[in-house]
Order: C-alpha cells, then structure tokens, then sequence
C-alpha cells in the first residue's frame, strides 16, 4: 500500500509518496517493527525519478519489507517554495524533517535507518548521515563529490556569472539565486564523508555522462579511511547516470537490495547472539 503525504518544513509543505511494507518481516524480538528507507532525489528532480526510477525502486523495497517515503525537495516536484532560491543546508535540513516524520511512525524501528541519493541528491544524503547520528546506512547513486563544480558544469558557467550578476538566473524554469550556489561551493562531501560511522554502499555506473565514474573509487578510498563503518562498492558496466537502459537499472536495484537484505541480516544476527 501506499500513499500520498504532505511534511511539514517550516513554512513549506513537502509532498511525499509512503509505500508500507508489503510483507511481514521476521522481527519477532523487535515488535514486528520495520527498516526505514528514505530516498534523496537528484538536481531539479523528483521523487518519481528519470524514467520512474524512485517509483520502482520504492515498490520493489516495500515487496522485501521496508517502509519507504520518497519526496520532492522544495520547490521540485508537487513541494511548495522555490528551488533555487534555497541550499544545502536547506536540503539537509529538509532531509531531516522528513525524517523526523519516518521515525513518527510507530511501526518504524529507529536503529534501521537508511538513505538513499542520487547524484546531488548523493551529497545531501552524506551531509545529512554525517549531522544525524539517527541515519545507519548510506546508499550513494551516481553522487556528487564537488557540488559547486559539478552543478556548475551541468548549468554552464553563464547561469552562475548571470545569477551573480543579477540576484537570479533561469535554468529549466527556475530561479537559482547566488544563496543556492554559494552554499554548493562550502559543500565538502569527500572531507564530510570520514565522519559518517555507519555502513555505505556506493555505486555508480561506466557511462555516467553526468558524473564522473572516478568518484566512487575516491568515495571508497575516504570511506575506508574510517575507524568504523564498511564500504562496498559497486561499478555497473554501461549505466548512465539515470541508469535508464534495463538491465543496468535492474542490476543497480538488485545490488541495492541484496546489500540492504545483507544489513538486516547482520543487524538480526548480532541481536540474536547479545540475547
């Protein structure tokens, strides 16, 4: 089952789409309660994704037993507010309130929190993990590791030098103002990502025209660099950014999953052996 929510930030409203479990997992020794999947979508995105890629994504998690709640961030989508006109630490915090929202839930077990990002998207959800000791897992799709650079390089140089020059610059229809692009340039997720001391699974495709491949192995380089926490990695032959062609999305799905069932393995195992 599923269904449509608005979430509350601040003055804005969220719009965001709740898929329930649809089977019962075996979690007899915690209440029945059920894992958490939050999905971050990219740069003037949404939460149904390029070719419906959150949508899939969402139902096919909901089938193995996680609860997931994917949203447009403000001014995307069916959100309220204007796009450009806020920052990363606006996302992050956006991040934040629906998580607050998940972990209202009853039947949510909050020590099995997981988010998901895709490419800018990938960044809010590091930044995020790393400021909220609530989030466990880190799923990183195609994610940007130089926000200023690489939104910049997608814009072009002339809609930043406009927004600059005059306090606002169209792309796509909206409006970035300087604000938006300043608060890319002190997003620092490569130097952020040593401080996130749960467990990650980074993938990425050969064929990103978007965001270079190199990226996840610089990722994984900093995330081995921990004291805590794994790292696994996962290069998909051929995917594009939007792993849009059939069988790279499925293998991308079925990775992602595998790599969360094996989590909630471990996690009832441990539990198994304290009791």
């Amino acid at each position: 089952m599923e269904r449509q929510i608005t979430i509350r930030h601040n003055q804005e409203e969220l719009t965001a789409t709740i898929h329930y479990p649809l089977q019962e997992t075996a979690q007899g020794d915690r209440c029945h309660r059920v894992p958490l999947v939050i999905i971050c979508h990219g740069f003037v995105g949404s939460r149904i994704g390029v070719d419906r890629l959150f949508v899939k994504t969402a139902r096919e998690f909901a089938r193995d037993g996680y609860m997931v709640i994917r949203f447009d961030y403000i001014g995307c989508g069916e959100s309220s507010g204007h796009y450009g006109s806020e920052g990363l630490d606006s996302m992050i915090a956006q991040t934040r309130s629906v998580l607050d929202y998940g972990l209202s839930c009853a039947d949510v077990d909050p020590t099995r929190i997981t988010l998901i990002g895709h490419s800018l998207g990938g960044a809010v959800a590091l930044l995020t993990a790393v400021r909220d000791r609530r989030v466990k897992n880190l799923i990183l799709w195609s994610a940007v590791g130089y926000p200023f650079n690489d939104i910049v390089k997608i814009t072009g140089r002339d809609v930043y030098d406009a927004s600059v020059k005059a306090g606002s610059a169209d792309y796509l229809g909206y409006g970035f103002t300087p604000v938006f692009f300043d608060s890319l340039a002190q997003g620092q997720p490569f130097q952020e990502a040593i401080k996130f001391t749960g467990d990650v699974l980074v993938i990425h495709g050969t064929s990103d025209e978007v965001i270079p491949v190199d990226y996840a192995f610089l990722y994984q380089k900093v995330f081995w660099m921990r004291q805590e926490g794994r790292c696994d990695k996962e290069i998909i032959f051929q995917a594009d950014h939007t792993y849009s062609a059939g069988p790279q999305r499925e293998q991308l799905l079925q990775r992602t999953r595998n790599w969360l069932n094996d989590q909630e393995n471990q996690q009832q195992e441990w539990q198994h052996w304290m009791i």
